[in-house]
């Protein structure tokens, strides 16, 4: 593999082979269950409120778990808990399929299992992203994480939902469950033949009760993530920028697209996949490229100015202006997700990366049900097009606060990343 390009050498390494199949796979049965769970609970009888009980049983098992997830990641050789993680999805949902394919399952054991699957997302997370550094050299972590980018959007948003739609109309969604369960049993193959790594942290002078210990882990990511400049910005914009733009994108589209542009399910379905597409192409692009020298203000203003592209939501009403719009959020977004990745994994101590991970999760996300919630009420009172605006308008001015008030160029200036693994000794002040 000595003649990979750039944003494929990464595989060069086995080790990381294993582990990139084993997310690909975990994707795709990620992918797959969010559809065929929506119809197993139609086929039980459920509405909407059935299907939000099991999702939000689901979100509800992520947030409760993430940040033990990031003190585990620190604690515990991550492999082992990408292994716990997909037995996680691949023995319940198995049970699950053989029940719905047999006419026997309750819908209380269908909730019970996607609470499961939620624990085993708010724990993969931060595990992943503290064990992927531990597998490759620095200067390779970029081409990861865009090939990470590439294969997320593909396989979870486009892949997975396709594959086990498709099941679901040919056979049944006990049948899409099943290959659900046989795509995570893959990845847990793939995780157990992952070599173990020790954890990167110094063992504790001296003994402490493991709850004492968990809150001493807590109060220092926090710490961190507190006096950490750019980090704590960048995490604020973040959660503010979904707040405004996210909500409109999820609840409101579809709207839009109907509404004004005269489109129904299948149009949606494109303009999703657009999104996802676009994601891949910008992940592609920006990890086939050294990492920028200006990476905190290029990945700020990525996100800021990849939101103008959904204002035109509200503004035509022509399909191919808002699949062209979303072609370019999605790639931006995602460029920006892929210099993120790197960003934690090459300036964030080894010890703290799980827990920074899980922070990273929690506070860029908090305002996410609030943002969905509030997208309908603000669209009636200010309509459609204004709401659309503030979505692509407001993160930009945001991304320039962000950007002049963490005084992001004069740490890219202190702290540079583009001269290779030894620019910056890792552990080194943030």
């Amino acid at each position: 593999m000595a003649g990979l390009p750039r944003a494929l050498r990464p595989l060069r390494h086995p080790a990381y082979r294993l582990l990139a199949v084993s997310l690909g796979l975990s994707l795709l049965a990620n992918g797959s269950w969010a559809i065929a769970v929506v119809w197993q609970v139609v086929a039980l009888g459920g509405g909407p409120a059935e299907v939000s009980l099991v999702s939000g049983l689901t979100a509800g098992g992520t947030l409760a778990v993430a940040l033990l997830g990031g003190v585990l990641a620190d604690r515990v050789p991550q492999r082992h808990i990408l292994l716990v993680v997909a037995l996680l999805q691949a023995v319940p949902v198995a049970g699950v399929a053989v029940l719905s394919l047999s006419d026997g399952l309750p819908l209380s054991v269908l909730a019970g299992v996607g609470l499961l699957g939620g624990v085993g997302m708010g724990l993969y997370y931060p595990a992943y992203s503290a064990l992927v550094p531990a597998l490759l050299p620095e200067d390779e972590l970029l081409a990861a994480n865009g090939l990470e980018g590439m294969m997320r959007p593909l396989l979870h948003q486009v892949a997975g939902p396709v594959a086990a739609g498709l099941l679901v109309e040919a056979a049944s969604p006990g049948v899409a469950l099943l290959v659900t369960a046989a795509a995570a049993a893959g990845a847990a193959l793939c995780v157990a033949a992952v070599p173990v790594t020790r954890v990167r942290r110094e063992p504790a002078a001296v003994p402490t009760h493991p709850l004492r210990a968990m809150a001493a882990d807590l109060r220092e990511g926090f710490a961190y993530m507190v006096r950490t400049p750019w980090l704590l910005a960048t995490l604020l914009f973040a959660s503010l920028m979904l707040l405004v733009m996210l909500g409109p994108f999820e609840v409101l589209a579809p709207f839009a697209i109907r509404d004004r542009a005269g489109g129904g399910p299948a149009d949606h379905a494109l303009v999703l996949t657009a999104f996802g597409v676009g994601g891949a192409l910008g992940s592609l692009l920006i990890s086939s490229r050294p990492l920028p020298r200006r990476y905190l203000t290029v990945m700020n203003l990525l996100w800021g100015l990849g939101c103008l592209p959904l204002a035109v939501f509200g503004l035509t009403s022509q399909l191919w202006v808002m699949v062209a719009a979303c072609l370019l959020t999605g790639a931006t977004f995602q460029a920006g997700m892929v210099i993120w990745g790197t960003l934690l994994q090459r300036r964030v101590p080894p010890a703290l990366l799980g827990r920074v991970s899980s922070l990273d999760f929690l506070v860029s996300g908090a305002f996410l049900p609030l943002s969905v919630a509030l997208a309908g009420p603000v669209s009636e009172w200010i309509g459609l097009t204004a709401t659309f605006l503030v979505a692509g308008l407001v993160p930009v001015v945001l991304a320039v606060v962000t950007i002049v008030a963490a005084r992001m160029p004069a740490d890219e200036v202190a702290h540079p990343l583009d001269r290779g693994p030894d620019a910056e000794r890792v552990g080194s002040p943030a």
